[in-house]
């Protein structure tokens, strides 16, 4: 990869671009832009901003992102998440709809771009790390319940705010006599409708005689489907003077900012939630990446998704949108479409751009009820209750990281839901590294190979034991190692050598070296000598000048085998 390629990826594909490749992308663009257009306005909403800002968040952002990420299948714009988070964290700054509503989202947009810039310049990709399965599970399934509940006063017809579960269910019941029965009927009816194509048209689409990958392709388009129906039944029979809500008048023109209401202070307050939303964007985001990169033998470049992200996101803020990011949902589209290479996002965000300009007035009749229908039936396919089975089964302590995230995030909000999650699995490891595994080990009989005395028939001396630690040694678990060489001592009356073998230790810290001298020092004090094997070679860089070695009672053994063969060759002389 040369360095041109390296800042600016599409570098790397766009030398062999063909024109074969130009028809193949034109074509998933257009199929990707027909199905992702309703989807892109319901995420809008979801975020408590106007329909048309979905279509300004899916035009630059995508086209820089295809430009500057390493991914040759991600599909970036508005997705369910990030929209939730974005609702949830602006809220409480102002009302959804106003003006200074949207120059919050805005911010949130401008601030996790930013976030994402300066991750990349420090090259801190690692920090998707933080967030471990079980949080990114119990997240996810705690965030598609709110945006399912949160759907339900679309579908209803009614107005209801809050940020968890408790404060959505009470706005919706204070307001359960605004209930707009025809309201309710057409939800029905278009969740029937796109459960039903969901399930059904795949399958009668290939007893028509389609190819399967058409079929399969063609077999998505339920939501457009129900769309075009439903809109259509609204303008033509007046539906919405019965109360039924509608998109309404989206206007064709660019977007403008509002700098007058961006204010230092408010982005102060933001920064946590910013951080929160550019966090878990580039997480799910790297996410999806690599699965379909894994898929097509391609690579992705932490660091340089960093810098793709980052540039939508400030793209998204410059044009009047919210936070953007990497998702499933829309780069399954882009796959099932067909799309080769990020050229379909250059080509789909033109032609967004052409929709906006040309064509949405078409979307006037479209009713909100659809389009929460379709983020609803989307969304609870995230659920995911079989992965606490799981984990239950393999980790008690990482289901219940699962389970406080997933009910933190439920009951409580999403921030302090994801801030528990990271917490708790920082204080897992933590605790699993101060309790590390240490065995006494002897040799298996003919071999050169040392297992644990408890679970093998293994050859031992009672003059030599070897102890075994398989952990880093740092502050956390000097002591415990300590603790551990000292009872031991105690219990071994006729030990003289004391062999730590150090085949799985990769880092050694300066309290775990004071911990260590402090074990020759008593060592030496009851007639017993301590010694080495199995040092890896940085470790041993970094303690070939220290004191440990320098006054060390014994030796160092490169293996555990010249260790004993050594040591039982001196008790033999002695």
């Amino acid at each position: 990869m040369t360095k041109l390629e390296k800042y600016f990826p599409a570098m790397a594909w766009l030398k062999g671009y063909s024109r074969e490749d130009m028809q193949t992308d034109a074509m998933a663009s257009l199929i990707a832009t027909i199905l992702l257009i309703p989807q892109s306005m319901g995420y809008a909403l979801l975020a408590g901003l106007p329909a048309v800002v979905g279509l300004y968040a899916g035009i630059i952002p995508a086209i820089l992102y295809s430009l500057f990420g390493t991914s040759r299948t991600l599909a970036v714009g508005p997705v369910a998440i990030t929209s939730m988070m974005t609702a949830t964290i602006a809220m409480p700054f102002a009302l959804p709809g106003s003006e200074n509503y949207a120059a919050i989202a805005m911010m949130l947009a401008f601030l996790s771009g930013v976030f994402l810039i300066l991750m990349s310049l420090l090259k801190m990709g690692f920090l998707s790390n933080l967030l471990s399965h079980p949080v990114i599970s119990g997240f996810i399934s705690a965030s598609a319940i709110l945006i399912a509940v949160g759907q339900f006063k679309h579908l209803i017809g009614v107005q209801a705010h809050g940020n968890n579960l408790i404060e959505l269910a009470k706005s919706m019941m204070l307001h359960s006599k605004d209930i707009n029965l025809p309201t309710v009927i057409l939800s029905a009816i278009s969740i029937t409708l796109l459960i039903l194509l969901k399930r059904y048209l795949t399958p009668v689409l290939s007893k028509l005689g389609l190819a399967k990958n058409t079929a399969s392709m063609l077999g998505k388009a339920g939501p457009v489907i129900v769309v075009v129906a439903t809109t259509s039944c609204v303008a033509v029979f007046s539906l919405d003077s019965l109360g039924i809500k509608i998109v309404g008048d989206i206007s064709n023109s660019l977007p403008t900012i509002p700098f007058e209401n961006f204010t230092l202070d408010t982005m102060i307050d933001l920064l946590p939630g910013a951080f929160l939303i550019s966090i878990v964007g580039f997480v799910g985001s790297v996410s999806v990446a690599q699965s379909f990169a894994a898929k097509r033998k391609q690579d992705i470049n932490p660091n340089q998704e960093l810098v793709g992200l980052g540039l939508a996101n400030l793209a998204a803020a410059f044009s009047a949108s919210f936070p953007v990011t990497g998702g499933f949902s829309r780069s399954v589209v882009n796959v099932s479409a067909g799309a080769k290479t990020p050229m379909t996002g250059i080509l789909t965000g033109l032609l967004m751009l052409i929709t906006l300009l040309f064509f949405t007035p078409l979307f006037y009749y479209l009713p909100t009820a659809v389009l929460a229908s379709s983020i609803t039936i989307s969304i609870l396919q995230l659920i995911d209750f079989k992965d606490f089975l799981r984990l239950y089964r393999f980790s008690k302590q990482e289901a219940l990281g699962l389970l406080a995230t997933f009910f933190v995030v439920l009951f409580i909000g999403m921030e302090t839901g994801i801030i528990v999650g990271v917490s708790l699995s920082l204080l897992f490891f933590l605790w699993h590294t101060s309790h590390p595994h240490i065995a006494v080990v002897g040799r298996l009989p003919g071999t050169e190979h040392f297992r644990n005395v408890n679970r093998f028939d293994v050859e031992t001396d009672p003059e030599i034991v070897t102890i075994r630690i398989d952990e880093n040694l740092f502050f956390a678990n000097a002591r415990v190692l300590e603790d551990y060489v000292l009872t031991l001592i105690s219990r071994h009356k006729d030990i003289k050598h004391l062999i730590l073998m150090c085949n799985a230790v990769n880092m050694i810290d300066a309290s775990a070296l004071d911990s260590l001298e402090t074990i020759d020092d008593r060592l030496k004090s009851a007639g017993v000598m301590l010694h080495f094997s199995e040092i890896k070679g940085p470790v041993m860089d970094k303690l070939t000048d220290s004191s440990l070695i320098e006054n060390l009672s014994g030796q160092v053994f490169l293996t555990q085998h010249q260790a004993i063969k050594a040591l039982t060759i001196k008790q033999a002389d002695a």
